[in-house]
């Protein structure tokens, strides 16, 4: 990157700063009223205070001087100034040029809209995952067929449900097809993140609970990947098939929609 460039991001770092800075009351931080101020928002300090940083290194860094700060300080500068998980990866972007490491977002949600558009999906189950493959949003149709609502949040979990669910994999009738599949899959997302501890974590519990995923996750050269289910018995025991489509909700949260068609 050029100097012009790098200075021209370091210029708008220090704006995009201030400008969070000033729009907080301190009211809106948890902090006292103190009277009349000179400037609207929150002070430099203040903001060091509220995030647990040292003011001079957070001053240094509104005013765009050329710094290195960690990923866990600008997450808590993002935390201290209220920054949205959009506004969160702009910051990452303008400091480190890369958005928030994907541990940042464990068990995000996802916005209203998105709710909304799942929720018109009426015909179709829909679900959004993180990329430990953790359930945080989902439909109707989807519930009917998964039954979300009724696990705790642990078990809202893809992998859970095909590798760790008795009672599922009961109504999974082409499992040994299929499991490997979504497990090759899975793999091509750890690698996206491989020293991330949850998805670390995951997978030794995955390994644990299932001799099957210890199994596969061990082979190399699993070529054939599936994001969804596609064959699955409903409530009545009738063989439902499906095909599927993936969008993407968020590209830095890793947050992507599987959405089932009915075959």
């Amino acid at each position: 990157m050029s100097d012009r460039t790098l200075a021209r991001t370091r210029t708008d770092l220090s704006d995009f700063l201030m400008r969070h800075r000033k729009r907080l009351a301190p009211a809106d931080a948890g902090l006292p009223s103190t009277g009349h101020r000179r400037t609207p928002g929150l002070r430099r300090e203040e903001v060091a205070t509220l995030a647990g940083v040292g003011l001079t290194w957070y001053t240094w860094l509104e005013q765009g001087r050329d710094i290195q700060v960690s990923e866990s300080f600008l997450l808590k500068v993002a935390k201290a100034l209220k920054l949205d998980d959009a506004e969160c990866s702009h910051l990452f972007l303008l400091a480190h040029r890369r958005p928030p490491p994907p541990e940042a977002y464990q068990w995000p949600s996802v916005s209203p809209l998105i709710q909304a558009l799942l929720d018109d999906l009426v015909a179709r189950p829909a679900y959004v995952t993180n990329l430990r493959w953790d359930v945080v949003a989902w439909n109707a149709g989807a519930d009917d067929v998964f039954g979300f609502a009724n696990r705790e949040q642990p078990d809202r979990n893809i992998l859970r449900l095909i590798f760790a669910d008795p009672e599922f994999r009961r109504r999974f009738p082409h499992w040994g097809d299929e499991a490997p599949k979504l497990l090759a899959q899975f793999r091509c997302d750890l690698a996206t993140a491989p020293d991330d501890p949850a998805m670390l974590a995951l997978v030794d519990d995955m390994k644990k609970l299932s001799p099957d995923f210890r199994r596969w996750f061990a082979q190399p050269g699993m070529e054939s990947y599936a994001r969804g289910i596609s064959t699955i018995l409903d409530a009545d025991r009738k063989q439902r098939g499906f095909t599927h489509e993936i969008l993407t909700v968020d590209e830095y949260r890793h947050l992507k929609m599987v959405v089932y068609f009915q075959q």
